[in-house]
């Protein structure tokens, strides 16, 4: 329509007037075909704009010409209604319609008029659109127009081109009114809650509207958006189920809408990540064909760099869900690595950079490692050394897994290990680090990948001793290797080139083999370089100070500072620390010169850098000097400063670091990222130690040397009161491990009486069964006895056979109290071992004396337990065959056939009955026996029960010991805090007296006095 309308008006100037004049005749005509096309050709159309009535039927056309020639200024008659006025009456049309189909035509119309008429719709229909929204739920063909005009005139995505000549004012005004539009709909927070009630709604013409309307919405004013979403009940839950539709452009226009919606808001983004999105994201990305996808790839790549970018929670998240496992498939390149799409390159940039955000530096260090072993043990690091060492990989990509790989093995020995054991294939294999120093230290390679090589070889040294110990190793004589190229080999061939920018990384690169580690900056010492044929080789540290000491003379492809800079960077990181390198940095006697000279120089704003790192070198010659050279003393390095130089003036050149506009910016993260070549001059890890240093060389070189010999002496003083210290906390040691032992004690004598004591109550309850087992007995022998003298009529058969078992149960009855007299006589021996416990003495050293009796005691009542245990075992085998006795005789007795009164029966029946007798005396004086034994159980229960008691107060007297000592430990640690405040305060008391010119004595001098005073008083007592 438009490029008809611009036909229209081809070749003469353009009327806004008639512009606007054809926008609404096409908007008519096309609402009048519109209807046509859902009621047919026949049917009439009424529409009403206030008094007059156009009827559309047979004579369309006519009435067509006639409202376009009148819109034209032709020959109707009458003016014709403005924009502004159309869309007025068009809004009073949806306000006051009461038939559907008439809101739903004019909510049409608005929605043709909304992008030319953006101003005018947005500030009359906005408040009727949304209450079309509200009210007719029921058409979702209303809603769809609705929502695609609220999107027109809050979007501020402009499709027509702006000419040139327009007014800049008025395009500001036009792009500030989505944000206008945004903050009328967002004015009330129902119409964002009522706008996510829609996207329920599964009918395409309202949610895909819906969705593109919130992320306009979002785009327009993020923040408030984000604050109604998340108090809104499952606002966030609506949205995710826009990833599960079925239909591509709702989903993808569902992922734009959540990447608006987690930008800047962690609690957003945690909700998200909660409602299983990494799962969806990576199902997606897996369908759409991962690095080889489209757009939409990339869309929930963003997605996922907003989820997991600083926020903790949400790494932590993806970690434990094992998603870091399903990332290794993204970067399975082939061999063929020629034609890469910009989608693909796009794609995998992108998920570098997701590798990034999981092991970023700026993570805490306990995240950072868990992911680093996650992706050494899934294979993930395997898989980017692949790419790192693959031909035909674009250069931006090499770059950006360059620094991935960097971030995945620093700071992890067993990434780091692996790394160093990855070769490049190529023929002979050569180690990637070496392939990757080459290109650190040519001049040819991209800027960029300059910098992300020296990047990763400073994440291989960082925390790895190891390592640097295996470079530094390459430098030294015993180790080079003529046939080959080593890491140290290239690192010199950088350092002295005459590449400005090859230099610089080389000496950084090698003061980070430096960091930390004394025993490699004292082993760098012994490397010797041959300058010349025919002159002796020098020291590698020599070799720098003198590149350093011709300043201009050196020629150099790009900045003369980049170099020096660098240079004076490694010499102060390999001296710090290192009295042995000081003393050998001193013994050449052209160094110290070259520096004071350079710091009294007023140079230009170019070397003031250097001036500052001249002064931070000359320092740490002073803080860390031995004193092993004589020429070159702490004391006389500081006089020449304050004779050439002056301390003031040295000061300031070394705040000349600090106050450098390129300091702050490497201070920030450790990788180095610079724009240009130029303005590589600090390093991440350097701009640490100057943190570190200059404090302390400011007051090193202020110091006088009373005030050191001062400090020396407070010094040996916290040495003396340290090692007072750490005697009294080895005695607290000694006596908390002597406390621990009888803690020990107290708790296995407790177990073993609770062992007693259960012991006892066992055994009780068996003598109680025992007891109640021979009373059964007895009752059951006493009716034996007077069935047996009532039945002297039996026959000689029955009485023979009751003779016979109860002659056994007599020998039973004999061997049972036999046990029971030696069970006497076993209690009658714990009786006694019980007697012995409570007569031991209460002291604590007695302590593992009474546990071993104990231990003895419970040892010999397990046995009496077993004993008893026996004994109930024999009584029940006793009672079983008493009753099986009883039975027998008393079948006897009713099948039996009497006899005669022969004098044979009665001799028999006469036996019987003494030996009746007989067992009945027995058993008296075994119950007898039997009670005798309860009692001297009582007894012992009363002596164990004593001993308990007894436990219990050695137990008390236990706790009041540890509760002394324990108050003896903290006064003696108040005694030493005190103590040393006295001291502290003496020593400053006197030092004032002292300052104030009056004669204070130590306390030596008094010792010796009071001495000397003693003798005399003896003398004297001597003469008297």
């Amino acid at each position: 329509m438009r490029r008809s309308t611009a036909a229209v008006f081809r070749g003469r100037p353009v009327n806004v007037h008639s512009v606007r004049k054809i926008a609404i005749v096409s908007s008519f005509i096309l609402f009048s075909h519109n209807y046509q096309a859902r009621h047919g050709e026949e049917e009439s159309l009424c529409f009403f704009s206030e008094d007059r009535r156009f009827e559309y039927g047979s004579q369309r056309s006519s009435v067509k010409m006639n409202f376009f020639r009148g819109v034209m200024g032709g020959q109707a008659a009458g003016s014709q209604p403005s924009g502004a006025e159309t869309i007025q009456k068009l809004c009073d049309r949806v306000a006051s319609s009461t038939l559907l189909e008439d809101r739903r035509d004019a909510v049409r119309a608005l929605k043709s008029l909304s992008k030319k008429y953006r101003m005018e719709v947005g500030t009359q229909a906005m408040d009727h659109l949304i209450n079309i929204l509200q009210t007719d739920r029921s058409d979702s063909e209303i809603l769809g127009y609705a929502l695609d005009t609220l999107y027109n005139i809050i979007c501020n995505d402009e499709e027509e081109e702006q000419d040139d000549s327009e007014d800049e004012n008025a395009q500001k005004q036009a792009d500030d009114l989505g944000a206008q539009f945004t903050d009328k709909f967002i004015q009330d927070p129902e119409h964002v809650t009522l706008l996510l009630t829609l996207l329920e709604e599964f009918d395409f013409h309202v949610r895909w509207p819906g969705v593109k309307l919130l992320t306009a919405l979002l785009k327009n004013q993020g923040v408030q958006v984000q604050g109604v979403i998340l108090v809104s009940p499952m606002g966030v839950s609506r949205l995710m189920d826009l990833l599960a539709d079925s239909r591509e452009v709702i989903r993808n226009d569902g992922l734009l809408l959540l990447q608006q919606l987690t930008k800047g808001n962690a609690a957003i983004q945690k909700i998200v990540a909660f409602e299983n999105a990494f799962e969806r994201l990576l199902d997606i990305i897996t369908e759409e064909g991962s690095s080889d996808g489209g757009i939409v790839v990339e869309d929930c790549l963003l997605l996922l760099l907003n989820l997991l970018k600083n926020n903790s929670s949400n790494q932590n998240f993806f970690k434990e869900g094992s998603y870091i496992q399903r990332m290794k498939p993204w970067f399975e390149v082939g061999d063929d690595n020629s034609g890469w799409s910009a989608q693909k390159v796009t794609n995998l940039h992108l998920m570098l950079q997701l590798v990034r955000v999981m092991v970023s530096p700026v993570n805490s260090p306990g995240a950072t490692a868990s992911c680093q072993k996650s992706m050494y043990q899934c294979g993930l690091l395997q898989q980017l050394c692949t790419i790192l060492m693959a031909t035909g990989v674009p250069a931006d990509i090499l770059t950006e897994t360059i620094n991935t790989v960097s971030e995945v093995i620093r700071g992890s020995q067993v990434n780091q290990d692996y790394f160093a054991s990855v070769n490049a294939p190529s023929n002979p294999p050569r180690p990637a680090i070496v392939v990757l120093l080459m290109s650190m230290v040519n001049e040819r390679q991209p800027f960029v990948l300059r910098c992300a090589v020296l990047y990763c070889f400073q994440c291989f040294l960082y925390k790895n001793q190891k390592g640097q110990g295996e470079i530094v190793a390459t430098l030294l004589p015993s180790t080079i290797d003529a046939n080959s190229i080593s890491a140290g080999q290239l690192l010199c061939g950088g350092l002295f080139s005459a590449d400005s920018l090859s230099n610089w990384c080389a000496a950084v690169a090698l003061a980070h083999a430096l960091q930390d580690n004394l025993t490699q900056k004292e082993q760098l010492l012994r490397v010797q370089l041959a300058t010349s044929l025919g002159k002796p080789p020098v020291s590698l540290l020599q070799q720098c100070t003198n590149i350093l000491s011709q300043g201009d003379k050196i020629i150099r492809r790009g900045s003369k500072v980049q170099t020096r800079v660098g240079l004076l960077m490694l010499l102060c990181t390999w001296i710090s620390n290192c009295p042995i390198a000081v003393t050998h940095f001193l013994h050449n006697q052209e160094n110290v010169p070259f520096l004071t000279a350079q710091i009294s120089e007023n140079l230009g704003e170019d070397e003031r850098l250097v001036q500052g790192l001249c002064a931070l070198l000359l320092g740490i010659c002073i803080y860390y000097n031995d004193n092993s050279l004589e020429n070159y003393t702490k004391e006389k390095l500081k006089q020449l400063i304050e004779k050439r130089i002056g301390k003031e003036n040295f000061v300031e050149k070394l705040g000349f670091i600090t106050k450098h506009e390129l300091y702050s910016r490497a201070a920030q993260k450790p990788q180095p990222v610079f724009p240009s070549p130029e303005q590589m001059l600090f390093d991440h890890e350097f701009t640490k130690l100057v943190k570190e240093l200059e404090g302390i060389i400011t007051k090193a070189v202020h110091k006088s040397s009373e005030e050191e010999k001062k400090e020396e002496e407070v010094k040996k003083t916290l040495e003396q009161h340290d090692n007072i210290v750490t005697q009294y906390k080895e005695l607290i040691r000694e006596q908390d491990a002597h406390i621990q032992e009888l803690k020990e004690q107290v708790l296995s004598m407790t177990s073993q009486n609770e062992q007693m004591q259960v012991t006892i109550t066992q055994q009780l309850s068996q003598i109680q069964q025992h007891k109640d087992q021979y009373n059964i007995l007895k009752l059951k022998l006493g009716k034996d006895t007077q069935s047996q003298s009532n039945s002297q009529a039996d026959g000689s058969q029955v009485n023979g056979l009751q003779t016979e078992e109860l002659t056994q149960l007599k020998d039973e009855l004999e061997e049972l109290r036999k046990q029971h007299t030696l069970l006497k006589t076993q209690l009658g021996d714990k009786d006694a071992l019980i007697d012995t416990l409570r007569s031991e003495p209460t002291q604590t050293t007695e302590g593992s004396a009474r546990g071993t009796e104990n231990t003895e005691l419970l040892k010999e009542l397990e046995a009496l337990r077993g004993q008893i245990q026996s004994q109930s075992t024999e009584i029940n085998h006793l009672k079983t065959e008493r009753q099986e006795l009883l039975g027998r005789a008393e079948a006897g007795s009713s099948d039996g056939v009497p006899s005669s009164n022969s004098p044979v029966d009665f001799a028999k029946i006469a036996e019987l009955e003494s030996r009746l007798a007989a067992q009945t005396t027995d058993m008296e004086r075994l119950k007898e026996e039997t009670k005798r034994s309860l009692e001297s159980r009582a007894d012992l229960e009363q002596q164990l029960a004593s001993a308990t008691s007894t436990v219990a107060i050695l137990q008390t007297e236990k706790a009041k010991l540890q509760t002394e000592v324990q108050e003896s430990k903290k006064e003696q640690d108040d005694l030493l805090m005190l103590l040393a405040d006295q001291d502290q305060k003496i020593h400053s008391l006197k030092q004032k007296l002292k300052n104030l010119g009056e004669t204070v004595e130590d306390e030596d001098d008094l010792d010796a006095r009071d001495q000397t005073d003693d003798d005399d008083e003896e003398e004297e007592e001597d003469e008297d």
